[in-house]
């Protein structure tokens, strides 16, 4: 019985060794750049560099572009009550005729001809009327929780974690965001 335990096991190993990685994360299906664009308070997000420096009070701020581009403006408070501010733009990734698969450069339009200046920004899921958003990344290190309210309810959020959840995010790293708003 121990060998075939053993035997079982191995071949388990070995199926698991064999499988793909976890697919990509599902997408919203469309989404409406229109509806999409405006103010969104952030929620919750995955700890990351380029946030290290925000203790509250984070936006995002979507604007569309007239080249078919999404202007993006982030801003946080710091600790010591500074605004801090992002500019970027994002873009449709590749042929993404759903607009929810975008790309977002926050370097100087000069270095756009370079890939790694892109950023995957994948529109997982939007709440009724566009009230909030899920958006990772698909590699699924970087997750943002957003709402068009300084306060998103409980169970909104509830909904927009088990959004994440359901895309293989590990949502035990969500960290909530302070809006004093």
């Amino acid at each position: 019985m121990p060998l075939r335990a053993a035997t079982a096991a191995a071949v388990l190993v070995s199926t698991l060794a064999q499988a793909p990685e976890s697919t990509a994360p599902r997408t919203a299906d469309s989404v409406d750049l229109s509806k999409y664009a405006g103010t969104y308070y952030e929620t919750a997000r995955f700890p990351n560099r380029f946030q290290k420096q925000c203790a509250g009070n984070v936006t995002t701020t979507y604007t569309l572009e007239s080249d078919g581009r999404v202007g993006v403006v982030n801003r946080c408070v710091r600790e010591d009550g500074t605004v801090e501010e992002a500019r970027g733009v994002a873009r449709r990734a590749g042929n993404d005729q759903s607009n929810a698969r975008l790309q977002m450069r926050f370097a100087p339009a000069w270095l756009s001809f370079l890939p790694r200046v892109w950023r995957d920004h994948w529109i997982l899921s939007t709440g009724p009327d566009y009230g909030y958003a899920v958006v990772g990344s698909p590699s699924r290190e970087h997750l943002w929780i957003l709402s068009r309210t300084p306060r998103m309810s409980e169970l909104a959020y509830r909904q927009a974690v088990e959004i994440a959840r359901a895309n293989g995010y590990d949502v035990d790293k969500l960290i909530r965001t302070t809006q004093e708003r």
